[in-house]
């Protein structure tokens, strides 16, 4: 594989490529031509535009035998110095280091790319007629040089981000169609891991270009490389990406472990698609789960919702596989796991929490935990009732979100933990009852449909409750019911005690 030297400074590329003398009139004119665009002088909007005209007509002057022609001892056959071209165009429209005045930054950098995009249209379009031609066969190697930069040129301007306009997003788009179309592939995940069993896939070419800015000393200077990485890493799942791990996984890890939100939410991104498309076994080899999973833990100490919900669910996914090695021999009581871990940190972070956004993440993701558990969430039973009682009491905003999910979570408590409930039964009937009685009076907060789910969700944990404690709650219910005046709590526990004893309930 050729080494990178697209990723270089503009005086490296400079001195890279006179090298060996082109073996072509029309290598040389294509060598000049990309020095003038590499060197400084190039800034200059006068000299830039030039010299992309000057590009841009010896593209279309040059017959298909002309452009991909090269002898097989030159190591500067046309081919080649296409692959250059193609590296410096990329390279030339990529957007600078995140600086102040982005905005007037970003502008350039769009137009730029505008016109890269064309100038690469039309190379890929003399690829095509060569293709269709059958009278030049070395297009393939040509291709085979082009294809890397080309693609992430595409993916760094079609995706939405702040360098890119309307004009230079439309442009990225067609290049990537029309570099889809002249290699025979039906999807960007086609082109990158092979559509054949005999075809190699452009994968290991694109990871190799992007390579020198993933590193820890440079991936932060060229701001879209991180995209391209995460965006083609995405669109390669089982069973092709496992052969790539090493590749991907120290970028990843790299990404995640940034000081920015945004980057650690990008990076546990792709950790959670490595988990997802990686084989158990590979991830098990050299303690790399473990390695994960501590990284991902560190990341539940902060106060950012959104990345402890991208945390959380990637755990979940990596639970099984941690899991794996473990194996209860019974006798003994079972050994703790990274699961009882994660959910001791969860409930301990849960109970002061003022915060609503972060309160909501916690909630949403609490009853995938106990399911996760199981019976074993007795251990962890005193915490939880304290976390549930606590919540059930907060108004949470017009939708309800988190007091919803604990009432999930309470009911699959009790249907996990039964035998243990019972000793609580004052303490959850009464978070109960003042649930239902808090929501039947609310005025106007609360839409009238999300009113509805919570008492009907309330009522089936009373339901489960009275279950748990042998017909308790209906004993208890009757001073109740005699008691309120209050319509919709009436409903609620006469639905307990008509269910409770096995009679159909109409509602009325």
């Amino acid at each position: 594989m050729e080494q990178d030297s697209s990723r270089e400074s503009p005086s490296q590329e400079r001195s890279s490529l006179p090298g060996e003398p082109p073996s072509s009139a029309l290598g040389q004119s294509f060598s000049q031509v990309l020095r003038r665009l590499t060197s400084q002088e190039s800034r200059r909007g006068k000299t830039r535009s030039a010299a992309l005209q000057d590009l841009g007509a010896l593209i279309e002057a040059a017959e298909c035998d002309q452009l991909f022609e090269g002898s097989g001892t030159s190591l500067r056959g046309m081919p080649e110095i296409l692959g250059q071209v193609a590296k410096v165009l990329e390279k030339y429209a990529a957007p600078p280091k995140e600086q102040e005045g982005r905005g007037h930054a970003n502008a350039e950098v769009a137009e730029k790319a505008a016109a890269v995009g064309l100038l690469i249209l039309k190379l890929l379009g003399k690829v095509e007629a060569a293709k269709n031609s059958l009278l030049c066969p070395t297009w393939k190697i040509g291709l085979r040089h082009l294809a890397g930069p080309i693609y992430i040129f595409a993916v760094t301007h079609s995706l939405e981000q702040p360098w890119t306009s309307p004009r230079s997003h439309e442009v990225a788009g067609e290049v990537l169609s029309l570099l889809l179309r002249v290699t025979q592939c039906s999807s960007v995940a086609g082109f990158l891991h092979g559509e054949n069993e005999d075809e190699k896939g452009r994968f290991t070419v694109i990871m190799e270009l992007l390579k020198p800015d993933l590193n820890k000393e440079s991936w932060k200077k060229n701001p879209a490389t991180k995209h391209v990485f995460s965006w083609t890493l995405q669109q390669v799942t089982r069973p092709w990406l496992n052969q790539h791990l090493e590749r991907i996984l120290p970028p990843s890890l790299l990404i995640s472990d940034d000081y920015q939100t945004e980057n650690k939410i990008l990076g546990v991104h792709c950790v959670h698609h490595i988990v997802l498309n990686v084989p158990a076994a590979d991830l098990l080899q050299y303690n790399r789960a473990q390695v994960l999973y501590h990284a991902l833990f560190n990341h539940l100490y902060t106060p950012e919702y959104n990345l402890i919900q991208a945390v959380l669910l990637c755990l979940l996914d990596l639970f099984p596989i941690l899991e794996k090695g473990l194996h209860w021999k019974g006798g003994a009581a079972r050994p703790t796991t990274q699961c009882d871990e994660v959910l001791q940190l969860i409930l301990t972070h849960m109970e002061p929490e003022h915060r609503l956004l972060l309160r909501r993440t916690y909630a949403r993701n609490l009853p995938a935990f106990v399911k996760r558990l199981g019976i074993l969430t007795v251990r962890h039973l005193k915490r939880l009732e304290r976390v549930i009682v606590g919540y059930l009491e907060v108004y949470d905003g017009p939708e309800e979100e988190a007091r919803l999910k604990i009432l999930e979570t309470l009911r699959l408590l009790m249907q996990y933990a039964w035998p243990r409930v019972s000793c609580r039964l004052v303490v959850l009937l009464k978070a109960l009852l003042k649930l239902i009685c808090d929501v039947a009076r609310d005025p106007n907060l609360t839409p009238e449909p999300v009113k509805n789910t919570l008492l009907e969700e309330a009522t089936d944990c009373l339901i489960l409750l009275d279950h748990c404690s042998q017909g308790q709650v209906k004993g208890l219910l009757v001073k109740t019911l005699q008691s309120c005046e209050d319509s919709k709590v009436v409903n609620c526990i006469r639905k307990v005690r008509q269910v409770s004893e096995g009679a159909s309930y109409d509602g009325t």
